[in-house]
């Protein structure tokens, strides 16, 4: 009897996770589309600067907002419908999943970094707006320095894979710890969790976690992180190169 009791609690989690997969991977999919209108809305906000349309372009700085406060709440939305799979334990009373979530969710929010990604992505909108008419400028309020910094910063927690020594922009195949959010290169994370087994902790410094390998994957929004730093090195470079251009016709 106790072991027909455990054989429908395992059913019964296993199609939980399963239900819970779908709706992750669902809403995951649409994080990229989210992505890639921020790089729309940054390009369009430059046109508008230049021809001066500053009511279209207040419309669009309004809209900006509220594509940043729709990514963070599917970013943690995600995580959400992730934890809840995981620490889903049967009891004899009905689960309340709505409760549930919401509990999760509140949990996501007060531990989110969404709000650092949010500052960026939002300075990033202003800056390019800014640098139609005042390139090399700082905006007001911000020293030379405070642009500089905030042009170099990512989203990802890694430049180089702390196993293979290699650059993230470099990686063949990148692969995120859904744990950590260190990001690695797959066939050098895999191997390293192979041989150490069960204490395969994140090799980062001072990172506690361990990896697990289902869930050291290949997240829809990696490659577009990865992307969007390369185009700010090659970005970052040319201005290099244009300011040594310029010492050298003084």
């Amino acid at each position: 009897m106790a072991s027909s009791s455990a054989s429908r609690a395992n059913t019964v989690t296993g199609l939980i996770q399963k239900a819970a997969s779908n709706i992750y991977q669902d809403n995951q999919n649409l994080i990229p589309d989210i992505r890639t209108g921020f790089k729309l809305f940054k390009e369009l906000a430059v046109d508008l600067e230049k021809e001066n349309e500053s009511e279209k372009l207040k419309e669009l700085d309004n809209a900006h907002v509220q594509l940043l406060n729709a990514y963070v709440d599917c970013m943690n939305f995600s995580s959400a419908v992730q934890s809840v799979a995981e620490n889903y334990q049967p009891a004899p009373e009905l689960s309340d999943f709505k409760k549930l979530l919401a509990t999760e969710i509140s949990n996501v929010q007060a531990n989110s970094s969404g709000d650092v990604q949010n500052l960026q992505l939002r300075h990033e909108f202003k800056q390019a707006i800014w640098n139609v008419h005042h390139s090399g400028q700082p905006m007001p309020g911000e020293e030379q320095e405070d642009i500089v910094m905030t042009g170099t910063q990512s989203v990802l927690r890694n430049i180089t894979c702390p196993i293979s020594g290699k650059r993230v922009t470099e990686l063949a195949d990148p692969v995120r710890s859904m744990e950590c959010k260190h990001v690695y290169e797959k066939s050098a994370v895999m191997d390293y969790i192979k041989r150490k087994r069960q204490a395969a902790q994140c090799p980062v410094a001072a990172c506690p976690k361990i990896l697990n390998p289902k869930k050291v994957v290949c997240d829809p929004l990696l490659l577009i992180e990865i992307d969007e730093m390369r185009t700010q090195s090659r970005a970052t470079a040319t201005e290099v190169i244009e300011d040594f251009t310029e010492l050298g016709e003084e």
